[in-house]
């Protein structure tokens, strides 16, 4: 008799950041993960994470509403199925609901833990086997004080924690934040990379003045200055200039990824297994830009452990990523709700062992955060 899903629960978590965390949209002191509780008939349960950025700020999914069609639409779906077969699931949800990617990666990843723990293996060698067991991970500055900022990233590179950052900006006058991030690139000399994030904040004019100082100043990577849908603009700037775009909103699957690389995009895409509906998504895209010899790197919507685990799993199955990765969310929380935090060590993370994610939750901890 075959395994089957028997129960699914979804709770929200709120859990404090060690300081406010300014994007272009919003500034966050609060992170709200929406964790998948999913019990199969066998005793074995998956967790999974659907994490956003400042609730409606960043895109059209909320941890509320992530929670709440998890339980009143895409759960129904899955209870009563067969545990194992997980490209027969995702292509049930993808069949009976649009969108909700952040809500999709959550079950595929509580699906993908649970398969981990009932065959005694990884989620990395679910899929295959990992490349690597420790990976880069970037700090993003983003207090918004020119000083602060250069003083943190000092002391990341003492500590040998991150050597490359990136900074948020967009929020500012175009002139105001290309002062900032110059002064912090030149601060920081060669001992350190910096990158910028836009966050679509730019219309293509501005860009085009924005990005050239910004080349000029030594930035090496700019990461989605104009909107989303913009893929012709964001074409025409990579294709002008130097410094690399990266694509981020602009590209979410394999599709857009397709698109974008018969258009004559070069650079680099930001994978994300949120918005990609989970791994085996993001791993398509991936793909994609493999062949086409667009670089590849590992992006986060700023989740905890759960769903930071869950990326790096996916990560690590890849070859080197040219621009390393972003997994920092945990490190931005003032706590955590897991009995093992991730190991951050010299200048990246290392790959959590043991069956399917290697995370076990803390519950006092959980209960603790867990929204009444």
């Amino acid at each position: 008799m075959s395994t089957v899903i028997e129960h699914i629960e979804t709770l929200l978590v709120d859990l404090p950041t060690i300081r406010p965390h300014k994007l272009s949209m919003t500034t966050m002191a609060c992170q709200t993960m929406v964790i998948v509780r999913m019990r199969h008939s066998d005793g074995i349960e998956g967790i999974g994470e659907g994490t956003t950025i400042g609730g409606l700020a960043y895109g059209p999914e909320s941890p509320e509403s992530i929670k709440r069609n998890i339980d009143i639409y895409l759960a129904p779906l899955l209870v009563g199925q067969s545990s194992s077969n997980i490209h027969q699931l995702r292509s049930r949800l993808n069949r009976h609901a649009r969108g909700n990617m952040i809500a999709k990666s959550a079950l595929e990843t509580a699906l993908l833990d649970a398969q981990g723990k009932r065959l005694g293996l990884s989620v990395a060698e679910l899929l295959g086997g990992a490349r690597q067991e420790h990976l880069p991970v970037l700090w993003t500055l983003a207090s918004g004080d020119t000083a602060k900022d250069i003083d943190e990233a000092q002391l990341r590179l003492e500590q040998r924690r991150h050597c490359d950052f990136k900074l948020k900006i967009g929020a500012n006058s175009l002139d105001q934040d290309v002062g900032h991030v110059a002064a912090i690139k030149q601060a920081l000399g060669d001992r350190a990379s910096v990158r910028v994030d836009v966050n679509q904040a730019w219309d293509e004019s501005t860009a085009v003045r924005g990005i050239q100082a910004l080349q000029d100043a030594g930035i090496e990577l700019i990461e989605q200055p104009i909107p989303a849908r913009e893929h012709a603009g964001l074409i025409r700037l990579a294709n002008r200039f130097n410094v690399p775009m990266l694509a981020d909103e602009a590209v979410q699957d394999a599709r857009d990824g397709l698109d974008l690389v018969s258009g004559g995009f070069s650079g680099a895409f930001a994978l994300k297994i949120a918005k990609s509906g989970g791994i085996h998504g993001v791993l398509e895209l991936a793909h994609v830009a493999q062949a086409a010899g667009v670089g590849l790197y590992g992006g986060t919507l700023l989740e905890g452990t759960i769903g930071t685990a869950a990326s790096l799993h996916a990560w690590a199955t890849l070859p080197e990523m040219t621009w390393g990765t972003e997994m920092f969310g945990p490190l931005l929380l003032k706590d955590d709700i897991v009995i093992k935090s991730l190991n951050y060590t010299e200048f990246g993370v290392t790959l959590p062992q043991g069956p399917g994610l290697g995370i076990t939750l803390d519950e006092e901890k959980l209960a603790y955060y867990s929204r009444q």
